[in-house]
């Protein structure tokens, strides 16, 4: 039985071209580029014209790039270190109750160390207006911390817009793009962001290696001291390899995203025609609005998701109920509570359906069958 992975938004498999650039950079820039010597050099130089390929890619400059371990380290780094090294000027910030929990976790904890949390509620889209963010702003709001695009159900938030609202006031503005990044445009000017966080695993390169993009005269406090490696901002030696293989992948991402993004617009068309023919009783949410492409959360009224999952992965396809990182808790997904309400029907049934490299539309209709059958198979009348 072939397996059909529609999890990729939850991480992805790497890229065959990543995979090869991976291993030879392995053998091959072993050099530490803070030395001076020859083989540190050319460690730098690879360091360096990957700085620059990511600045290239969001509209940042090279400086503004700071290497990570992934998303979450990106995503501590900006709210420890915004709160902390902004906290002379206020103790507020603003976020949203849709959020990753690397960001939610960590604005509980900033809770706990004195600072006060505004969790902007979203609607039954999963959407944050930005309405919502200039009512909630005060004088000692110090940072905004609100995604691009939701993990779990695919919604765009406003960002351009939240961003020139903010343009005039003292808070630091952060996005977390790492679901966003590598799957549409992202560009920091337009955005008008300050800090913004990226994760390769997520468009087919490697786990373990991310960025934040800082923009030019944020100051943050660093979480991690050491040497003085990326401007004294992220101590330790950087992760080279790694470096050289999430560059290939944001390069094969960026050469087909327009080609990519019609795909995927064409395996959510198949998907939804599919379980249409076969009589099944579903909705898709967020179906109205902006959403990322590459991601189709669907309710089936009547089902258990425990018992479907499970029929699904004996059948060879692989899907999620909710964001990867609360996998094996039996809590509810806290962005579908966040759109519909605690005790909501749509907490029990909704899957995520989410696309990307090496399936094939043939793969999605098999994948829309299986799901059919197992519905009527498990959905009582």
């Amino acid at each position: 039985m072939t397996t059909i992975y529609l999890d990729h938004a939850a991480t992805t498999p790497m890229h065959p071209v990543v995979i090869e650039k991976l291993t030879e950079a392995m053998e091959t820039v072993y050099g530490n580029p803070s030395s001076i010597h020859q083989i540190g050099r050319d460690a730098r130089k690879w360091l360096d014209d990957a700085r620059k390929a990511f600045a290239q890619s969001i509209g940042a400059l090279p400086a503004e790039i700071v290497f990570t371990s992934g998303g979450t380290e990106a995503n501590n780094t900006a709210l420890f270190g915004g709160a902390k090294m902004m906290a002379d000027q206020g103790k507020h910030i603003i976020t949203t109750n849709i959020e990753h929990h690397a960001v939610l976790n960590t604005c509980e904890q900033l809770e706990k160390e004195g600072f006060h949390v505004t969790y902007l509620e979203a609607d039954q889209n999963g959407q944050i207006h930005a309405e919502q963010v200039k009512e909630a702003l005060t004088d000692e709001t110090i940072l905004v911390s609100i995604m691009y695009g939701n993990n779990e159900v695919g919604t765009l938030q406003p960002i351009q817009e939240i961003g020139e609202l903010l343009v005039d006031h003292q808070a630091l503005f952060h996005t977390d793009a790492v679901q966003a990044y590598g799957v549409i445009s992202v560009n920091v000017e337009a955005l008008k962001v300050d800090l913004l966080s990226v994760s390769a695993h997520k468009l087919n390169g490697p786990k373990g290696i991310g960025f934040l993009y800082m923009r030019t005269g944020t100051i943050l406090t660093p979480l991690v001291f050491g040497g003085e490696q990326e401007r004294k901002r992220r101590a330790g030696t950087e992760n080279i390899p790694a470096i050289i293989a999430f560059q290939e992948a944001v390069e094969q991402a960026e050469q087909s995203l327009a080609e990519t993004t019609k795909k995927y617009e064409q395996f959510e068309a198949v998907l939804i025609d599919t379980l249409r023919e076969n009589g099944v009783n579903y909705f898709v949410h967020a179906e109205k609005v902006a959403r990322l492409p590459h991601i189709t959360n669907i309710s089936f009224p009547g089902m258990d998701i425990e018992s479907f999952l499970v029929n699904l992965d004996m059948n060879g396809v692989c899907v999620s109920s909710g964001s990867a990182c609360t996998a094996g808790s039996l809590d509810p997904s806290h962005v579908l509570t966040a759109m519909y309400g605690k005790g909501a029907s749509e907490l029990r049934n909704s899957v995520r359906f989410s696309y990307g490299y090496g399936l094939t539309i043939d793969d999605i209709k098999r994948a829309a069958e299986k799901t059919a059958d197992i519905v009527k198979r498990l959905v009582k009348d």
